[in-house]
């Protein structure tokens, strides 16, 4: 079971300070736990959702396992770039979480998968079979699931010893200066906002390698390389170095074109076949939105 608590910053009902303050819960969700007596509030165990709480008071939540969690197939589409016995790689679409958690139990990419096939990897569970690293909600692009045991494990391992590659191309805000650069800054939970990661002293080590692609002014095309995998690293880096992603609304970028989330796109994959040792190298195209967008700024430029 995981075990939150927080200072409120905002006062309010309880069940809403609660959604407002977790990771992609509902509002039943939150109030199932109140009702079971998980939520207590300085210490003394609340069970109504309505009570009122105020501003510094500490809210403690418990949040149990989800055991025995069914995952159902289901027909979503998706793009699978390549598969063979061992893997399959996937281009992601913006809006699709990539697997179910106690806020988003059906519609993502598992679930998809599942429809697809039957079998993949145990190791991660049956919450998220196959999936060796992840993709955020509105971040597209390249992701491999694997089908077996065995094939996970040489993935993960390639992941942590950084064999394999990950390419990323986002459009970010401002001119960047520098034509290429590196970010070394720790990322862990922002102490303020626990919906946001953050540069933080005691964080884990996060490494990032930027190059500039294109200018556009005000916005500035970049390749980003990671050389970890720390959550939303590329937006929080991004943001540390006074440039976030456009269309990131949680972590500053600015939005002009409509956008329904982050311009940011795992374009490219580089990784070695778990069985033959191939070296394989994928890549995806940007999507239409991000594209439309790029091209508008070439036509402001001319």
């Amino acid at each position: 079971m995981e075990r939150i608590s927080f200072v409120v910053k905002n006062a309010g009902r309880l069940d809403g300070v609660i959604v407002s303050e977790m990771e992609e819960v509902t509002r039943s969700f939150v109030q199932n736990l109140i009702e079971k007596g998980l939520v207590s509030v300085g210490g003394k165990v609340v069970g109504k959702s309505g009570y009122a709480v105020k501003v510094g008071d500490t809210i403690d939540v418990v949040v149990p396992d989800p055991v025995g969690l069914s995952v159902e197939p289901e027909d979503i589409p998706i793009e699978i770039v390549y598969e063979d016995e061992d893997m399959i790689v996937v281009n992601k679409q913006q809006g699709l979480v990539v697997h179910p958690s106690v806020g988003t139990p059906s519609g993502t990419l598992v679930n998809a998968l599942l429809h697809h096939q039957h079998t993949f990897s145990s190791i991660n569970g049956v919450v998220r079979p196959g999936i060796v690293h992840r993709l955020d909600k509105n971040t597209s692009g390249l992701l491999v699931v694997a089908k077996n045991d065995k094939a996970h494990l040489s993935l993960a391992e390639q992941i942590a010893t950084k064999e394999a590659k990950r390419y990323y191309i986002a459009l970010v805000d401002g001119n960047v200066k520098e034509d290429e650069g590196i970010v070394e800054q720790p990322i862990g939970r922002n102490p303020k906002d626990r919906k946001q990661m953050a540069v933080v002293a005691d964080g884990k080590s996060a490494t990032t390698l930027y190059k500039v692609l294109a200018r556009y002014g005000a916005y500035t095309l970049c390749e980003f390389e990671l050389k970890t995998g720390r959550t939303h690293q590329i937006r929080v880096h991004a943001k540390y170095i006074h440039h976030p992603v456009v269309g990131d609304d949680v972590y500053g970028g600015s939005n002009k074109f409509g956008l329904c989330g982050q311009l940011l796109h795992a374009f490219r994959l580089v990784l070695r076949q778990p069985t033959t040792g191939e070296t394989l190298t994928f890549e995806a195209p940007l999507p239409d939105y991000f594209q439309a967008v790029l091209d508008k700024l070439e036509r402001e430029k001319r």
